[in-house]
């Protein structure tokens, strides 16, 4: 594993920080494939419920290393996007910790993740346009997605940031914590992670793939994501836990 990428493990939750705070946590090659090659192990351990993505020194990711850039490097790995994420995603959750700042690559790093937790003054920006460049790794298709088309438009075409609270109102970020991301994202983590490994999966399947299916293929659609987690052992001991009032003690399976 890169030293550009930290990785911890602590109660089903794998933490993997972006470590070139000297950088501003600007992504490189190296770090999005130790951040594909932590998602991979997040998917391939039972153990693990969730992960979450942050950057070290009081930054997200500040986007590309453009010396690397002009070096002819790009910062993904293979057909995985930027990051390492941004193409793809595992099939279990992914909590982004975004503290400062979260632009250009960073800010379309943090999207790709499933729920973000921001620290109180994070800012979030796409700001390719001031360098005569666009956000192609999901920044102009996936924002018109998760925001209303004019705002998207204006993170795009001005370039500009917004805050963390500003993104908050907007539902762009699930939570904005007074002290660091890391904190409000291991208690959410926390959250997810107590749940039927099987569920989180599917439920995220469904959420992330369901916006391309036409409304009358919704239930067929759906029907593989979700058949077989009814006839698993896990939601047999969710039932009896619940009719036992105790804690369920999921096998994943």
């Amino acid at each position: 594993m890169s030293e550009e990428v930290l990785i911890s493990v602590c109660d089903g939750v794998i933490e993997v920080t972006i470590n070139r705070p000297e950088a501003k946590n600007a992504m490189t090659k190296a770090a999005a494939e130790a951040i594909a090659a932590a998602m991979d192990r997040l998917d391939a351990d039972n153990s693990l419920r969730c992960a979450i993505l942050t950057g070290a020194g009081g930054t997200f990711c500040s986007g590309m290393d453009l010396k690397g850039f002009l070096k002819g490097e790009y910062p993904v790995a293979g057909n995985r996007g930027f990051g390492g994420l941004t193409n793809w995603t595992p099939k279990k959750p992914v909590i982004a910790a975004v503290d400062g700042y979260a632009l250009a690559g960073g800010m379309e790093l943090a999207i790709a993740c499933d729920l973000i937790v921001a620290s109180n003054g994070a800012k979030f920006g796409i700001p390719e346009a001031k360098r005569g460049m666009v956000a192609g790794g999901g920044g102009v298709v996936q924002l018109p997605r998760l925001l209303p088309r004019p705002l998207a438009m204006e993170l795009a075409l001005t370039g500009d940031p917004i805050t963390a609270e500003r993104a908050y109102e907007l539902g762009l970020v699930n939570l904005v914590t007074e002290g660091p991301a890391i904190e409000g994202a291991r208690i959410l983590a926390a959250r997810v992670a107590a749940n039927g490994p099987l569920a989180l999966i599917a439920s995220k399947g469904v959420i992330r793939d369901s916006w391309q299916w036409a409304e009358d293929e919704i239930i067929a659609k759906q029907t593989p994501y979700i058949a077989g987690v009814f006839a698993s052992e896990d939601a047999k001991e969710g039932a009896r836990a619940f009719a036992e009032k105790r804690k369920p003690e999921w096998q994943g399976k």
